[in-house]
């Protein structure tokens, strides 16, 4: 049995000491709730495993966003049920906040992602969440669990003053209805309509506005990231998917992120590749706007 690799980028010359560090990187392999295909749980250590294989040197920003210090977390304790799991992820989180650091969760399913948002909402008034998503995630409950990776955004927007949904293409007549009758501070891009004009109003108003953002792998097409649960046809392409992140994180305070719902496959580790990819530009978009 392969030995895990325990940090992100792997390589000891990217690795700095937590007090050195801007960056504090959160694995969390919780896997409790998927509802087709698993293995979410080993996505951390997937894109563990790829990070060492990129380039330290970004070709588009000019820039080695490494050199901005980044630390890696010990994988979360994910036993004892989501709701412990949600309070251990908050109290990590809130922690690395405190101590001055940008935090980028890996997943795991995306039932995670209150936990982080819970951590950023008490620190930065007026939250706002962005989520590049393929499904909705607005269900009350799935299967009668209310702490379903299905019902991950209905559980954050009680902790949100706004969520911003782009890329979805896929959800039940239960939140079609919620998303008619109105959902305060909801705005939402579907897959088929992402265009110019729709994503420039969708990102009005984040102007330094705190924001958290949420990555389902799954917001990709399916072609270029097969490797998720639950694939949906029709999604985003990674250049234009950069764009949108690039004009994300110059006009507002971008405060955390999470990458969530990589579902490690044989033959397919250009999934984990692109993920660990996807990882290192966003921590290279945020020392570029530092």
């Amino acid at each position: 049995m392969r030995e895990p690799i325990s940090r992100f980028l792997g390589d000891p010359e990217a690795e700095r000491d937590f007090d050195a560090a801007s960056v504090a990187v959160l694995p969390v392999p919780h896997e409790e709730t998927v509802c087709w295909v698993g293995g979410t749980a080993r996505g951390p250590e997937a894109i563990f495993r790829a990070s060492p294989h990129l380039e330290f040197y970004d070709e588009q920003l000019d820039a080695e966003p490494y050199k901005i210090g980044v630390w890696t977390d010990r994988p979360l304790d994910v036993g004892g049920g989501a709701a412990a799991v949600l309070d251990r992820i908050e109290s990590r989180f809130g922690a690395h906040m405190d101590a001055g650091k940008w935090v980028l969760m890996l997943g795991g399913e995306h039932s995670i992602t209150p936990g982080g948002v819970r951590a950023a909402a008490a620190r930065h008034e007026g939250l706002i969440l962005v989520q590049l998503d393929a499904h909705a995630d607005l269900r009350e409950a799935y299967e009668g669990n209310p702490w379903s990776h299905a019902c991950a955004m209905a559980r954050c927007l009680d902790h949100v003053a706004e969520l911003r949904s782009v890329g979805i293409r896929s959800y039940t007549r239960e939140e079609a209805d919620r998303i008619a009758a109105g959902i305060p501070g909801y705005r939402i891009v579907h897959a088929w309509e992402m265009t110019e004009k729709k994503l420039a109003e969708l990102l009005v108003g984040i102007d330094d506005k705190p924001v958290y953002i949420t990555f389902d792998v799954d917001y990709f097409d399916p072609s270029f990231m097969p490797a998720t649960g639950t694939p949906e046809p029709g999604g985003g392409e990674w250049y234009a998917t950069l764009e949108l992140l690039e004009e994300i994180f110059l006009r507002s305070n971008v405060v955390a992120a999470d990458i969530v719902e990589l579902a490690p496959s044989a033959g397919l580790h250009h999934c984990d590749f692109s993920a660990a990819r996807l990882a290192y530009k966003m921590i290279g978009l945020l020392q570029r706007k530092r």
